[in-house]
């Protein structure tokens, strides 16, 4: 009989010591970490949060970084361009202006071809005639406008006294009595100022 309770108490003893192992090995894989996704023994309550908060802030700011240094490049090339194309303009600006003055350019050598060749004067002031209103005409179409200044109140915003002469009568005090250099406008934009004489 004491020899079946010493059985009784052997397997008792090594179910006991099965039991607790397998309770010290479910305790071990509990504390152990599990993530295959992190490398090693780490523990699952270790700071694993904060690296990969501080990785994401970290991905986050270089991705910053670079859309900054891509939109620098960009605006750098457009500034380039852009000053690029200021230049072009600035030296072509003219361009479309001469181009049609080309035409009054070459009337003007056919009328002087005529002056060395012809007696006639009245076909000569013609031809200068019509030269002379061809250019006008080229001009007014690209905005020219001449300024009427002859019996205006003398603006100083407009004109440019040359002079002043005793008027000849009281209604042309202070108005231009006679334009030296007409004034123009191109486009309703004061260009150049008129050159007057003023009475007083």
């Amino acid at each position: 009989m004491s020899e079946q309770m010493s059985e009784k108490e052997q397997v008792m003893n090594e179910n006991a010591d099965n039991l607790s192992a397998t309770i010290n090995e479910d305790a071990l894989a509990a504390s152990l970490n599990t993530d295959d996704s992190v490398n090693g023994m780490q523990h699952l309550d270790d700071e694993v949060g904060e690296e990969s908060e501080l990785e994401k802030l970290q991905a986050e700011l270089d991705e910053a970084k670079d859309k900054y240094i891509r939109l620098v490049a960009e605006f750098d090339n457009f500034r380039k361009r852009n000053a690029k194309e200021r230049v072009e303009l600035i030296q072509t600006a003219g361009k479309d202006v001469i181009q049609s003055l080309l035409d009054v350019l070459d009337d003007s050598e056919r009328a002087q071809k005529q002056m060395e060749t012809s007696e006639d004067l009245v076909q000569i002031k013609e031809g200068i005639n019509l030269v002379f209103n061809k250019l006008q005409t080229t001009l007014q179409h690209k905005g020219l406008k001449k300024m009427e200044a002859k019996n205006q109140p003398f603006d100083a915003d407009l004109h440019e006294a040359i002079t002043e002469i005793p008027a000849p009568n009281e209604d042309m005090v202070g108005k231009v009595i006679d334009e030296v250099q007409p004034g123009y406008y191109l486009n309703d934009k004061l260009i150049r100022f008129a050159k007057v004489v003023v009475g007083k």
